[in-house]
């Protein structure tokens, strides 16, 4: 959404009460106003529909399993779980969601709070995994293919909505984020639950990512 610059002509008392209220929502003067006009003529701004997805995937999110987290920014959203592992590292989903919603709609982030290399060494491997699972059975849907970037065990992966499905509301877009974290949060656990014998930690997380997909999970 572009922006440029207008002159208006506004009372005094007016503005004092619009920069206490843009302080409480820790906003800019211009920000607030741009938000109260919007409202008022209907119009869904970026931020609107971000936060908006952000509230829904925090309700379908906020369990026993996951702590949801917002940030300063309006853009970013964090999502926090433990691995049952030696010291039970954090796992950190990190959230962002672009202000222009075209082939793509945001990224996801996935960190691991530790110092141990092989955790690192072996987070990779199932990272690796995760890609060629995707390479295999979805990378279909997205004619421009999936972006990922793995290193030092963490996952940078790019979501778009599949061909087919670009005008998604922001409930489904919301439940499609939701679902991916919660499947790959899982499929994770299950892989260092069996980490002992590799082959086997391989195939129960293969097994387990196709039982998502013949379940139906929205594809994103």
């Amino acid at each position: 959404m572009n922006k440029s610059v207008y002159s208006l002509v506004l009372s005094d008392d007016v503005v004092e009460a619009v920069d206490r209220l843009a302080y409480r929502e820790n906003m800019s003067r211009s920000a607030y106003i741009n938000k109260l006009l919007a409202e008022a003529v209907s119009y869904t701004t970026p931020e609107k529909r971000m936060n908006d997805i952000f509230g829904e995937i925090e309700s379908l999110m906020n369990n026993d399993v996951f702590m949801v987290m917002q940030q300063p920014s309006d853009a970013m959203l964090s999502i926090r779980s433990s691995l049952k592992y030696k010291y039970k590292p954090v796992i950190r989903y990190s959230l962002e969601l672009y202000r222009s919603f075209n082939k793509t709609i945001g990224q996801l982030k996935v960190s691991f709070r530790t110092q141990s290399e092989r955790l690192k060494a072996e987070l990779t491997d199932f990272l690796k995994l995760w890609a060629e699972l995707e390479n295999s059975y979805i990378v279909k849907f997205f004619p421009d293919g999936i972006s990922y970037t793995i290193e030092d065990g963490r996952f940078t992966r790019t979501f778009g909505m599949p061909y087919g499905k670009e005008n998604c509301s922001d409930e489904e877009i919301a439940k499609a984020i939701s679902e991916y974290i919660k499947m790959f949060d899982e499929i994770l656990k299950i892989y260092f639950e069996n980490i002992a014998v590799k082959r086997t930690a391989v195939a129960l997380a293969t097994n387990r990512y196709g039982e998502y997909l013949r379940d139906g999970i929205v594809i994103i």
